[in-house]
């Protein structure tokens, strides 16, 4: 007999659901039977996404979002929880990069990767999770989940994407210090490490002389696509995965073997 992940009655949040991983992981929460909740600045895009969710049968709500902003933050949560109810899953999932030596970083440089990638998730799942201890101190046992959207280049440091990579590791590190402060009170955080995966914004690279090499260097020369995370996301939202605690998964093809 088959088996299938159910969220129904389940309230997700994701970050940076715009375009790329964030907006895949939307409609495979959906799918599964989750209201989502959209959450990044580009409010036009957040709702076209909105749209086509709902045409598929799904509930979605869009709330504006500025991860480098404290009360942006703040307000979006509160929206988030007045418009769809209490939320059970956070996809930490706003990031960004820059290239470069770490001889040419400048201040600019360091404070927009870390801005987003530490100091947004960081104070985004806090919100959330202040939210959940609240909650959790009633009689029934809570099943919250927070999944960090990480990066291979948190475990392995690549050329010219330092900063990049500095900043995922704190990310990995930030899991486990939540998983080991919050676990207690039924909240589960954990992260995914995704491997170099094809979306909207570095479609066009690959095709490049640059590009063209780096998949010559991978371990079964391709790049994956969003829908390879699927099973992952799902497996970590899901109740089944109430013995997951502080679990930071690679999903690169590979790549950091």
């Amino acid at each position: 007999m088959g088996r299938s992940i159910n969220l129904e009655g389940k309230v997700a949040l994701i970050t940076g659901a715009s375009s790329g991983l964030g907006k895949r992981f939307a409609q495979v929460l959906s799918q599964a039977g989750a209201k989502v909740v959209l959450a990044s600045r580009r409010t036009e895009r957040l709702k076209e996404l909105r749209a086509e969710i709902e045409s598929s049968g799904g509930a979605a709500h869009v709330v504006s979002l500025d991860v480098t902003d404290y009360q942006s933050i703040k307000a979006a949560v509160a929206h988030a929880e007045t418009e769809a109810g209490t939320i059970d899953i956070l996809v930490n999932n706003s990031g960004v990069s820059t290239t470069q030596k770490l001889t040419e970083a400048t201040p600019s440089d360091f404070e927009f990767v870390f801005g987003t990638n530490v100091r947004g998730s960081f104070f985004v799942a806090q919100e959330v999770a202040k939210r959940m201890i609240m909650r959790g101190n009633g009689p029934a046992k809570p099943a919250y989940r927070i999944i960090n959207v990480a990066s291979v280049a948190g475990l392995r440091v690549f050329p010219q994407i330092g900063l990049y990579a500095m900043s995922k590791a704190a990310v990995v590190q930030m899991t486990k210090a939540m998983a080991l402060e919050w676990g207690r009170h039924g909240i589960n955080v954990n992260a995914i490490c995704p491997g170099y995966i094809d979306t909207e914004i570095n479609h066009h690279h690959w095709k490049t002389e640059q590009g063209q090499k780096l998949i010559s260097m991978l371990p079964r020369r391709r790049v994956g696509s969003p829908n390879d995370l699927d099973g992952l996301l799902l497996l970590l939202a899901a109740d089944e995965s109430q013995f997951m605690n502080g679990s930071v998964i690679s999903a690169d093809d590979g790549f950091s073997l």
